[in-house]
């Protein structure tokens, strides 16, 4: 990829965040923000930050926020001289370094990609113009994994949630939604600061397969502009790629378990109403019809791993469940109904 792709901004370079908060011009346009946090995962920001060179329309700036690692700042400073580079300046995790980015972002939209995902060419055009209806706050798209050896027969599609991807049981056309998937998704950046950011008690921190943050930031802005909606449009699209070791069955249960305890945190901390709204529908519909055509799909030729996927489901749910108890026991609560 070639080097310089975006016009140098006259704040490129390593900044605290904290130096401008409340005090940085703001316009029109859209900001985006990729945070990262490992040298090993240099290629798949390479390609993300080459995603956002080639738009339809270009974002206003690209931030890269590094999570604590001054060897990774160093190295994102010397490949992007045009791009702006900031180091988390909250705790260490996903939700201290969106906060940063979002301190320094200049656009009046802000959007959010993850370092292993790749944006449409008309990323920024469909993410941007989809806030011209002044009720929407928040935008989200379809994520779509990019299975690195391909996807495992017995994988139910009802759980790429677990690869932070869009699952089977999400809107096929565009409508409101309780909250967006994280790695492709954008705000009104007043909504997000008025509503307080990010929680730095959810969100992933380095490898730990945790999250949720993005649901309960979702939950409070709803709260905060009760006329207002979160937008889900499946014609925004990116590529998210799944590593081979997150295609495994140890994997796909210890993320189903982190999914089920970060659950717990979101009820906890916005209520058990909003917080499992969307996933009371997605057990008592989805999973029983994404059961029913994996066993279906069993005797067929040529439809390997149906009962897999049934299976699959079945444990997944079971250890989401038990992350769920188990986080809400240790809290001193009852598990929400």
């Amino acid at each position: 990829m070639s080097e310089g792709g975006f016009a140098a901004s006259p704040r490129a370079g390593v900044h605290p965040a904290a130096e401008t908060i409340g005090g940085t011009e703001r316009d029109g346009g859209m900001s985006v923000v990729v945070c990262t946090h490992a040298m090993r995962r240099r290629d798949q920001l390479a390609a993300a930050v080459a995603s956002l060179e080639h738009q339809t329309v270009p974002p206003a700036e690209v931030l890269v926020v590094v999570d604590h690692n001054a060897e990774l700042v160093e190295w994102v400073t010397g490949r992007w001289p045009g791009v702006t580079v900031v180091e988390n300046a909250e705790a260490r995790g996903l939700s201290g370094a969106r906060n940063t980015g979002l301190a320094r972002a200049r656009g009046s939209i802000v959007g959010f990609l993850d370092d292993d995902a790749r944006a449409a060419a008309d990323w920024v055009e469909r993410m941007s113009s989809a806030f011209d209806d002044p009720r929407v706050i928040g935008v989200g798209g379809t994520v779509a994994p990019e299975w690195e050896g391909g996807r495992p027969a017995w994988f139910p599609r009802e759980f790429d949630w677990v690869v932070g991807c869009t699952y089977r049981g999400m809107p096929e056309t565009p409508g409101p939604v309780r909250n967006v998937i994280g790695a492709s998704m954008s705000f009104r950046r007043e909504v997000v600061v008025g509503a307080g950011a990010f929680r730095s008690e959810l969100g992933r921190v380095g490898s730990l397969p945790v999250g949720c943050e993005e649901t309960e930031l979702c939950i409070r802005a709803g709260r905060a502009h009760p006329r207002s909606h979160v937008l889900f449009d499946p014609a925004i699209r990116v590529d998210h790629l799944v590593p081979r070791d997150r295609a495994t069955v140890g994997y796909f249960l210890s993320r189903c378990y982190a999914e089920g305890r970060s659950k717990a945190m979101v009820a906890r901390l916005a209520g058990a109403q909003q917080a499992l709204e969307t996933e009371r529908r997605y057990v008592s519909r989805t999973l029983p019809s994404g059961v029913a055509r994996g066993l279906a799909d069993a005797p067929r030729r040529g439809r390997a791993g149906g009962l897999g996927r049934a299976g699959a489901i079945v444990a997944g749910l079971a250890a989401t469940t038990a992350g769920y108890t188990a986080a809400r026991l240790a809290a001193g609560g009852r598990p929400a109904a």
